[in-house]
Order: C-alpha cells, then sequence, then structure tokens
C-alpha cells in the first residue's frame, strides 16, 4: 500500500474515526487503526467492541495511489504526528515486516503495524428503510437530553440515552433519576413495530462530534445494536441490555402553580445566585414566590444573594422550594424561546420546564428538602 494524501483531510477522516479508539481496550490490535486502500478511496476503521466507526475518503480527494492494499496503524500518537507533519502532502508506504513509512517535507516515522488479517471482522448491516432525521435536528435533539444522563455505572440504563418510536413520533428521554429531559419530534416516515432502545450516552456524544454539516442522517436499529450513517461515514454502537425505566408517570398533566417567567432574567437570577454556592456538591439554591414576584436566594460561610424577578402567576399565595442551581442552568440552557413555564405542585414534586411556544421540549427537576 502506498499513497499520497492532503494533510487536512487525513488529519480530519482520523479524529473521526479514532473516537472509537478506547483506553480500556485489552485486544492490543483494537488500538490500531485499520487502513484499506481500493479502487473505491481509503477506508478508516477503528472499534472498541462496544462502538465501531468507518468511513471513506474517496479516492478523488486522495493526490496519487501507487499500490492497494491495507495495513492496521497503531492509533497512540498517530493524530499527533500527522498533525505535526511540515508540509500539506503526505506519503504513507507500507513495507515488509508489518511496517509504515509515514513522510512529509524532511519529516520521516518508520512505525510498528499490526497484522490487517487479525483484526476482527465487524459485521454491518442496513435496513431497506431507515428512519430518516436531519442531522441539524438530531444534534439539537442530543444537546437538549443528554446532559441529564447518569455517570454511575452502578445503573447502566440510566447512563444511556432512551429513544422510542411509535408511528412517527420519536421520543427522546434521559434521566439520573434526579432531573429529566425529553424531547418529541415528528419524524418524515414511520415505522412499522414500535421501537424502545437505549443507546449508550458516551457513544452518542461521540457521534454528536462527528455530525458538522447539514446532511441527512440514517437510523438502523436492530435488537442489539443501531447503525448511524451519515455522508461517508458508517457508526455502529451496540445498545445496552435491558428495559428503560417507564417515565411516563414522572411528568404531571396538571399544576398548581405556573409561572410565566422570561427566560434570560431567570436563567441569569440563577447563575448568579448559585456563585456563592458553586463549589458545595448540591449548589442549593431557594426559590420563593410572593404576590408575583420571584426571589432567588442562596446562603452561604460567605453570605447570602438575593435576586428577584418579574413573573406572571395563577395565584397571589406564598411557596418556597430548594433545588438544584446546577441542574437548574443546565436545563434552561436547552430552551431557545423568550419566555418559559415554570411548573409546580408543592416543594416536594417535580419542577417541571416547558417552552410557551413550543411543547416538544420538557424538563424536569426534583427538589431538595432543607429542613
Amino acid at each position: 500500500m502506498k499513497f499520497q494524501i492532503s494533510k487536512d483531510i487525513i488529519l480530519n477522516n482520523l479524529i473521526d474515526v479514532s473516537r472509537a479508539i478506547s483506553s480500556k481496550n485489552i485486544i492490543p490490535i483494537l488500538n490500531g487503526i485499520k487502513f484499506e486502500l481500493t479502487k473505491e478511496g481509503l477506508y478508516l476503521t477503528a472499534s472498541n467492541s462496544e462502538l465501531m466507526i468507518k468511513l471513506l475518503i474517496n479516492k478523488e480527494d486522495i493526490k496519487k495511489i501507487d499500490n492497494e492494499g491495507n495495513i492496521v496503524i497503531q492509533s497512540d500518537r498517530l493524530v499527533d504526528i500527522i498533525r505535526n507533519m511540515p508540509d500539506d502532502l503526505i506519503e504513507f508506504e507500507v513495507l515488509e515486516g508489518l511496517k509504515i513509512i509515514i513522510k512529509s517535507g524532511n519529516s520521516k516515522y518508520n512505525l510498528n503495524c499490526f497484522d490487517p488479517s487479525e483484526y476482527p471482522h465487524i459485521k454491518v448491516e442496513e435496513h431497506k428503510n431507515p428512519i430518516i432525521i436531519n442531522s441539524n435536528v438530531f444534534k439539537s435533539i442530543i444537546s437538549q437530553t443528554v446532559f441529564a444522563i447518569s455517570t454511575q455505572e452502578s445503573r447502566p440504563l440510566l447512563t444511556g440515552i432512551n429513544l422510542k418510536i411509535t408511528g412517527d413520533i420519536l421520543e427522546c428521554i434521559a434521566t439520573d433519576s434526579y432531573r429529566l429531559a425529553k424531547k418529541i419530534i415528528k419524524l418524515s416516515n414511520s415505522v412499522d413495530e414500535d421501537i424502545n432502545i437505549v443507546v449508550p450516552g458516551k457513544n452518542i456524544l461521540e457521534l454528536d462530534k462527528i455530525i458538522t454539516e447539514d446532511e441527512p442522517l440514517e437510523l438502523h436499529i436492530f435488537n442489539n445494536k443501531i447503525l448511524f450513517k451519515y455522508k461517508d461515514i458508517l457508526f455502529q454502537s451496540n445498545l445496552l441490555a435491558g428495559t428503560y425505566p417507564n417515565t411516563t408517570n414522572l411528568i404531571p398533566n396538571e399544576f398548581k402553580i405556573m409561572l410565566n417567567i422570561n427566560l434570560h432574567d431567570y436563567n441569569s437570577s440563577i447563575i448568579r445566585a448559585s456563585l456563592l454556592t458553586s463549589s458545595r456538591d448540591k449548589n442549593i439554591i431557594k426559590m420563593h414566590l410572593d404576590k408575583g414576584k420571584v426571589e432567588i436566594s442562596s446562603i452561604a460561610e460567605q453570605g447570602s444573594s438575593l435576586e428577584k424577578v418579574d413573573v406572571e402567576s395563577n395565584t397571589t399565595e406564598s411557596f418556597d422550594i430548594s433545588f438544584s442551581a446546577r441542574y437548574m442552568i443546565e436545563a434552561l440552557k436547552t430552551f431557545k424561546d423568550e419566555q418559559i413555564m415554570v411548573l409546580l405542585n408543592g416543594d416536594t414534586k417535580p419542577i417541571v420546564i416547558k417552552s410557551t411556544e413550543d411543547e416538544s421540549l420538557i424538563q424536569l427537576i426534583l427538589p431538595i428538602k432543607t429542613y
């Protein structure tokens, strides 16, 4: 195998494919990236057993092809090597004895490689009628939900994103049991059978980094895996085993207290009030409602803070509730409209946040008892 390619092209594609490399790989060859140069172009493949990324650099984007072939190059330092090459043109040449020469200008590296015949075969399947989503819409869905996944491996299902599809309606849900994010969208096509899967959140985050252009995203869903097809990139992830907790009953349908608040004013007041408590684990602040005014306050060793925000309320009763400022700030970041609704049923019941313009996004936060 011998070819020449632009530095920017090979670097950007290596960065994308290397997202599937894990520092926890126990199979040595999976610490490498498989290069396959064919008449179609250069295929790059990386996997960590739970995630596989395979992409194609079309032959039109390769400056010169002398010989086709394949090799597995150790990924450690490879991206750094390519990034720091002195010239725009980089040459790869495989030598006998599982070695490769990578050179650019006056710089040359001679690297040991793995035998490509020992690289695990990864089966990639596609449906005839995949689910198709606009990639920018998908990125928006992820940004509005993925922050709420759990980081605790003791409850593995909660470390994933729950995708539920019924007909042409997709629900994306994430929860760590202290908060919940839910986004609903309408698809351009329908599914014949209901889908209820859990995709590892860490893999979804890597996919989100790869999607940079507004292109169709195909979802090919199977019993134990999901394949995302985006441009010339195949991104295949295992699914988390088990049934995701039923969250339907967690979100109330009726509320005693409904507050219509300006998003910017509310978010800013919480950020300022949280400055004194940001070093604490729970980062607790208190919200007090009284006569059409909301007071946001915090108390710490350094002192206290108090913020006042105008609201439209359906009640004149006074009311107190405490919650995590960090959780609230992260939830508020997902909204784009000017006004939001903060919906309450008591100081021990979930706080629900919705947009006044679009009810497809719901954020829920559990309050914190301070007595």
